[in-house]
């Protein structure tokens, strides 16, 4: 199979962790363990969040007071982009010798109109009281907004529309490469009158642009890998609920936190009504096994479990 597989930005830099080199390539080590077997059954594209080491390069910037202003966030993301890149493409080239592996620095095209810019939303960087963020916000010209008890940044995340370099991505897959791409969700970019690109101060959603890169990849699955072995009607409540095996109209039914896994359910609903394919949500450990059919919540379009991985995916009419 064809599959695009996103890595959440906490398999990287766990909850607590420092933001040190050390602990996150000691993680990037963990994480290529569980995709290598992958690879010799499956053509992969690897994805990456971003978000605790783009807030990382944020502060750092922002705290140097030999710039005149801050780097902007589409600048950040192309670093951290580099920096994650460079950890999974050697740690998959050390796992699979001989195997061609390439990180990809790409940017994801987004509308200039995208509504998303007028009222931004994505939390970013570390949590602050009420009257630092104010301060800061005052200071550094962000925009604050409320987070359960404390306050953060908030950035605008436009929709993706295309990721610029599927077709290069696409020449990888052919060649019989591993690409990882996609960090972060891309670099942001709007086109110009003139049809020139130019980056924008946004963060784009990682899940949603796989998702996007899925469909534009005609991959038969959309695998998306985080802390938690599946979805959960209910979450963090006695009555939680796990969800093994759903179409999209029946995730959809059920209420998500926009901030976590909200994103995730509109991914692999949209991936599936889209194409006809398979797409799942489950922990990094379990990659092969959600694969198989045998963990994490697997979203279909007829909702009825598969055998294993080697089956066509795709609704049969």
């Amino acid at each position: 199979m064809r599959v695009v597989i996103a890595l959440g930005g906490n398999a990287l830099l766990h909850r607590a962790e420092r933001p040190d080199a050390a602990p996150q390539l000691a993680n990037v080590h963990k994480a290529v363990a569980a995709l290598a077997p992958l690879a010799d059954r499956h053509e992969l594209v690897i994805t990456h969040g971003n978000g605790p080491q783009v807030g990382v390069l944020a502060l750092q910037s922002a705290a140097d007071r030999s710039l005149s202003s801050p780097y902007p966030f589409d600048v950040l993301g192309a670093q951290t982009q580099g920096m994650i890149g460079y950890w999974l493409l050697q740690s998959l080239q050390n796992a699979l010798p001989g195997r061609q592996v390439c990180a990809l620095l790409n940017q994801t095209l987004v509308s200039a109109a995208d509504p998303a810019f007028a009222d931004p939303e994505k939390f970013v960087g570390p949590v602050y009281g009420r009257a630092e963020a104010h301060g800061l916000a005052a200071e550094r010209g962000w925009t604050v907004k409320p987070d359960g008890e404390h306050w953060r940044r908030v950035v605008p995340s436009p929709r993706p529309q295309r990721v610029v370099e599927t077709r290069v991505i696409r020449l990888l897959l052919e060649s019989g490469a591993i690409a990882v791409c996609a960090g972060g969700g891309g670099v942001p970019v709007v086109r110009d009158e003139q049809g020139r690109l130019a980056g924008v101060e946004a963060v784009v959603d990682k899940d949603l642009t796989a998702a996007l890169l899925a469909e534009a990849l005609d991959a038969d699955f959309l695998l998306l890998l985080t802390d938690v072995p599946y979805v959960e009607l209910g979450h963090g409540t006695p009555q939680a609920e796990p969800i093994r095996h759903t179409t999209p109209a029946r995730l959809r039914a059920g209420r998500f936190p926009a901030g976590s896994m909200g994103p995730k359910v509109e991914a692999v609903c949209r991936f599936v009504e889209l194409t006809g394919g398979t797409a799942a949500i489950g922990a990094l450990e379990d990659a092969r096994a959600i694969l198989d059919g045998a963990a994490g919540t697997v979203v279909t379009p007829h909702g009825r479990p598969y055998q294993d991985g080697t089956l066509t995916l795709r609704e049969q009419t």
